[in-house]
């Protein structure tokens, strides 16, 4: 009989379960790894950002380089990116413009985070163009996912 208590008392020490030290210990635990786990995946959103303001650019390039086959010369800085949505007005206006523009678009291309794209020909250092996002922060220069992304880099 003394036998059978020792046995079903053993057996309830090893259903107790977990205690309350056991337990913080695995909290705080899982709580490190948040830390250190979710600023990591929340930067993802902005990387991929970056990474589309980068794919804009080279599309954006390719429309600009069929606008100067066809018209000699690429879209002047007063005429914007708009030119490849729709023949420009302003001088010099194209002769062979293409009917219905270079870009599957009825409106200005805007960067991933909402600004319109910087557009100037001629750029920099006898650069024919060049296409600027101002990054996440909208102003120029800045660090990280602020930083300027620029069509020739």
């Amino acid at each position: 009989m003394e036998k059978m208590e020792n046995q079903v008392l053993g057996s309830k020490k090893a259903q107790r379960g977990f205690s309350l030290i056991e337990l913080m210990i695995v909290i705080v635990i899982l709580g490190l790894l948040a830390s250190m786990l979710v600023p990591k995946i929340m930067d993802r959103p902005n990387e991929a950002r970056v990474t589309k303001a980068q794919m804009d650019m080279k599309a954006l390039g390719s429309a600009l380089k069929l606008y100067k086959l066809d018209t000699g010369r690429y879209p002047s800085t007063e005429q914007g990116l708009n030119a490849l949505i729709k023949k420009p007005d302003t001088r010099p206006v194209p002769r062979n413009y293409r009917k219905g523009g270079y870009l599957d678009s009825t409106v200005a291309p805007v960067d991933p985070w909402g600004y319109e794209y910087i557009y100037r020909s001629p750029g920099e250092d006898d650069r024919s163009y060049e296409i600027i996002s101002l990054g996440a922060d909208g102003m120029e220069g800045g660090e990280d996912y602020d930083a300027d992304i620029n069509s020739w880099e």
